[in-house]
């Protein structure tokens, strides 16, 4: 018996669905992101009747799960501190280094994050031609495969966390003129914002099947992906707001810079709670 018809969907060259019609009637359904997350194919029976059944192996089904449970974890206890650095800032004894301490510590979780998402697309269990099963290879703990798009919206992820370390080690030089606080601090907080937000676009990519974002209110992978972009713009409002005007050697906005932060931090503590329930 010959392969089964299949379509294919996606965002330009980027497939993140593909439909197979079986000769017996029915189709088997895989999405990137619920079959990276959940294991899981959606199948029609040929009767017209609908389920979603979990066809990876119990054992990769407990590996998703960890790698799921560290990621979300990683991502709640980073914007959590991220969120009290700000309000240290706003609200506390106006010490620097006191902030810039708590900065670090949540950006250590957010590249933890970053880098375990990229596992769960590198370790993820994979479609057969047939589109029968969900099959994975060996465990790898680093892949270059930039036609994914779920591998390159991590992988975008993963650069903009390590892209913020730069700016929250570079914070705590002391004695830096103007012009060196904004290249070495301000300028790596907002490239690292571009690149969370060109990330998230990516991933509602993946979730819409198109180059440009939707609405899925029922979907919880929308949701997760809707809230972690919230904080990212947030993330660059607060950037934009923290550059250092020349002539005066102030802020453009102090308070916007603390608050877009706080906030966006948030979102992401959200995100990382929404994501621990997006699990197999």
């Amino acid at each position: 018996m010959g392969q089964p018809e299949q379509r294919a969907d996606g965002a330009g060259p980027f497939t993140t669905r593909r439909t197979w019609y079986r000769p017996e009637g029915g189709t088997v359904v895989w999405e990137s992101r619920p079959a990276r997350r959940r294991g899981v194919l959606s199948v029609s029976r040929p009767d017209g009747g609908a389920v979603r059944t979990a066809t990876a192996e119990p054992g990769i089904l407990a590996r998703l799960r960890r790698l799921n449970a560290v990621a979300s974890a990683a991502f709640v206890v980073g914007g959590a501190l991220f969120a009290l650095g700000a309000a240290v800032s706003q609200f506390g004894s106006g010490n620097a280094m006191e902030s810039a301490a708590i900065y670090f510590a949540g950006g250590l979780f957010f590249n933890t994050g970053g880098y375990v998402s990229l596992l769960q697309v590198l370790n993820a269990p994979r479609h057969t031609e047939d589109g029968g099963r969900l099959v994975t290879a060996r465990w790898r703990w680093w892949g270059y495969e930039p036609m994914r798009l779920d591998w390159l919206s991590t992988f975008v992820l993963f650069v903009g966390t390590l892209v913020f370390g730069v700016n929250l080690l570079d914070s705590f030089l002391q004695g830096l003129s103007v012009q060196q606080v904004n290249r070495l601090i301000w300028t790596p907080d907002v490239i690292g914002c571009v690149l969370f937000l060109i990330s998230g676009h990516l991933a509602f990519a993946e979730i819409c099947h198109r180059p440009w974002p939707c609405l899925r209110s029922r979907s919880l992978g929308w949701w997760i992906v809707a809230v972690n972009q919230l904080g990212s713009a947030l993330f660059m409002a607060s950037a934009v707001a923290a550059f250092t005007r020349p002539g005066t050697g102030d802020l453009v906005s102090l308070d916007i810079a603390n608050w877009g932060t706080l906030t966006g931090a948030l979102c992401f503590s959200a995100g990382g709670v929404l994501q621990s329930f997006e699990r197999p």
